[in-house]
């Protein structure tokens, strides 16, 4: 239990603060500067949902702000569509809202969760975003009944999903994989 107690003990970097649930948000917001656009710093709240409907347009823009490499409109819906449980970040200055980040999970509804794209945009990065959003994923997977949450990460983030506790398969690498035209 002191995994689960020590990710969800403390905040690091933005300030949080609970809030009653409310138009999808599921009960936490963050307070932060954000020199992100302009010289100027102003402050912004960021809230988290699991239930907001999310544009594909401005998710597909969110991803090309980090370079990941185009996918298919239709194939990032029926993803979505699929997916067990999905949570994304905004961004609120005043009555304006932008998707600043974005990660979902896909399930068998009972013992397993595999976490897929984790995506925080760019000017957010580095002030504790990231973490905030998997905690947020993992504790409405926690929520569910699911003990085992996987990930697959690039090797250049592998260390910050191990500061938050996920480890290689401490038996030896388990997982295989079938790609079209590999041979």
């Amino acid at each position: 239990m002191g995994f689960w107690k020590s990710l969800f003990g403390s905040s690091n970097g933005a300030s949080a603060q609970t809030l009653a649930p409310a138009n999808g948000s599921i009960g936490t917001a963050l307070s932060i500067s954000s020199n992100g656009r302009g010289s100027k710093s102003a402050q912004s709240k960021i809230t988290f949902s699991k239930d907001r409907e999310i544009d594909l347009y401005e998710l597909e823009e969110l991803c090309d702000a980090v370079g990941w490499s185009r996918r298919p409109i239709r194939k990032v819906k029926k993803a979505l569509k699929h997916s067990f449980i999905v949570v994304s970040m905004w961004e609120q200055r005043g009555s304006y809202n932008r998707l600043i980040g974005f990660s979902r999970a896909t399930s068998d509804h009972t013992f397993n969760a595999t976490i897929w794209d984790v995506v925080v945009h760019p000017d957010f990065q580095g002030q504790g975003l990231g973490k905030a959003l998997m905690k947020q994923i993992i504790k409405e997977l926690r929520r569910e009944d699911i003990s085992n949450i996987t990930l697959f990460a690039d090797p250049h983030v592998v260390n910050f999903y191990r500061d938050l506790g996920f480890m290689p398969d401490p038996e030896g690498i388990k997982g295989m994989f079938w790609y079209p035209n590999f041979r």
